[in-house]
């Protein structure tokens, strides 16, 4: 090789160390961009989900509202209840149960349990099991008493609809604009 070939050589061999250093560069710099990109990606899907879950609670909010004025009154009426109290949270032993809508009566030594959703599922299930499982625990004073589970839903499919029955808890309907308690003719409550 000659002494110019060597010379051309260590000067092409330049030019790429050059062109892949601004090659490495440019790459550098798309990766921050792209990197700044997906961190404002994530704060707005962060912001989103607060917005909905949001959204969520307030639907869940008025759809227990919509319920309460008619759960009152079958509460009451129907069943003998004179204490009715929505939106009940108890905490005890680092540990919190939430219930949407709690009545008793010392007189009939019976509580009931109600849980409102707005489409009923089969978790709807699981979750008045749990509570009703775990009320004692956080009612002591209530030892005495039958507990019984209401579930009111605006949606709900019948075969889920079936289950809620077969499981023994009362189910709540939207009727005409009002809740109303919907219990086949033989329907057998499950006192807990």
């Amino acid at each position: 090789m000659t002494d110019q070939e060597l010379k051309d050589l260590v000067a092409s061999v330049a030019v790429q160390q050059k062109e892949t250093s601004a090659q490495q560069k440019e790459t550098s710099a798309q990766q921050k961009e792209t990197s700044a990109q997906m961190k404002e990606t994530d704060r707005k899907l962060r912001e989103l989900g607060r917005q909905l879950g949001g959204l969520g609670d307030k639907f869940g909010s008025f759809t227990e509202g919509l319920a309460l004025p008619s759960m009152t009154r079958i509460l009451s009426q129907r069943f003998g209840m004179d204490f009715i109290a929505p939106r009940v949270r108890k905490q005890r032993n680092g540990h919190s149960l939430e219930l949407d809508v709690l009545a008793s009566s010392d007189a009939r030594k019976e509580v009931f349990v109600v849980e409102v959703k707005s489409h009923l599922r089969e978790e709807a299930l699981e979750q008045m099991r749990k509570i009703l499982r775990s009320f004692r625990e956080f009612f002591p004073d209530q030892q005495d008493k039958k507990v019984f589970g209401v579930i009111a839903a605006v949606d709900a499919p019948e075969n889920v609809r079936k289950r809620v029955l077969a499981e023994g808890f009362y189910l709540a309907s939207i009727h005409d604009g009002q809740f109303e308690i919907q219990v086949p003719e033989g329907f057998q409550p499950r006192a807990y």
